[in-house]
């Protein structure tokens, strides 16, 4: 059947192998889990020209996010971007090798060194984060507006929700 997924398929055999258990949630978050991978993955397929990974993609936005002058340290880039300090070092080494941003001291602690967007930089996520923007707008193009704006709200419910607890 057409309209069947991998997670109509996982329900039907837990209902099959344990029909006391309320599969019923798994509707839901085994889409969401599914979703997410596959958005990541499609994300990272359309930044393939621009010569930036996701997670370089997620960084460099929060930088320029941030405003002129593109400057944070790497812990405020960690409460953004929601990677461990390890990955979140060898990820600003690898941004600084490719010139996309430079280390530079904090003016208010000489031991801290931000990460700071470099002219190339600026202009790699002004041109990347075109193309993720398009990319998302894609992806969720099969929905039309209400029904866009009604997920949006519902996925922004459960978001809050479970952050809470």
């Amino acid at each position: 059947m057409k309209d069947r997924d991998i997670i109509d398929i996982l329900i039907d055999e837990w209902q099959q192998e344990r029909p006391e258990l309320d599969v019923s949630a798994m509707a839901v978050v085994g889409r969401i889990l599914s979703l997410g991978k596959t958005l990541e993955k499609r994300a990272g397929t359309a930044l393939k020209g621009s010569g930036i990974h996701y997670t370089d993609l997620d960084v460099l936005a929060t930088l320029r996010r941030s405003g002129t002058p593109y400057a944070l340290t790497p812990t405020q880039l960690m409460q953004s971007v929601l990677i461990t300090s390890g990955a979140m070092t060898a990820l600003l080494d690898r941004l600084t090798k490719l010139n996309l941003i430079r280390r530079a001291p904090d003016g208010k602690d000489k031991r801290i060194k931000r990460a700071v967007l470099t002219q190339k930089g600026l202009e790699t996520i002004n041109s990347a984060i075109e193309i993720r923007f398009k990319e998302a707008h894609d992806s969720i193009a099969i929905l039309n507006k209400t029904e866009q704006e009604n997920l949006a709200h519902l996925l922004r419910k459960l978001v809050l929700a479970i952050s809470e607890t």
